[in-house]
């Protein structure tokens, strides 16, 4: 997404009838063509543990000394919003998104895998001194 002094939020949600895990995972952000030389605070919204909206500033970005920030895949849980704080930007966010079905985490037992496991193996002999 881009966050701009016109757009200065965006939120990232998925349907809540869906059961499968989502994972939001933020990789780089950065400002883009147009910004100004002046700092561009972008923070994450999201709810902690006990379901209370919380807000982490993740990034403070200026065109002179740190036009861009590696957040090296900061996983987030959605739903989330990122919001420029402070600044017109435009500050663009880039990541990922992934979706485990429910199926897709259970695995059943390979045939391979069990003759493995039944295979009997030598003793071990103790250590020559």
């Amino acid at each position: 997404c881009e966050l701009t002094a016109s757009t200065k939020s965006y939120t990232f949600q998925v349907d809540e009838e869906d059961d499968s895990e989502h994972i939001l995972a933020l990789s780089v952000v950065c400002l883009t063509d147009g910004a100004k030389d002046e700092c561009n605070v972008v923070e994450v919204i999201g709810r902690n543990h006990e379901n209370q909206e919380i807000a982490v500033p993740v990034a403070n970005l200026k065109l002179s000394c740190q036009p861009l920030l590696s957040l090296d895949n900061f996983k987030l849980q959605p739903p989330v919003t990122f919001r420029l704080a402070a600044g017109s930007g435009p500050v663009h966010l880039a990541g990922w998104h992934r979706i485990v079905h429910r199926e897709d985490a259970s695995f059943e037992e390979d045939d391979d895998l069990s003759e493995e496991e039944n295979e009997e193996l030598p003793p071990i002999k103790p250590a020559k001194k």
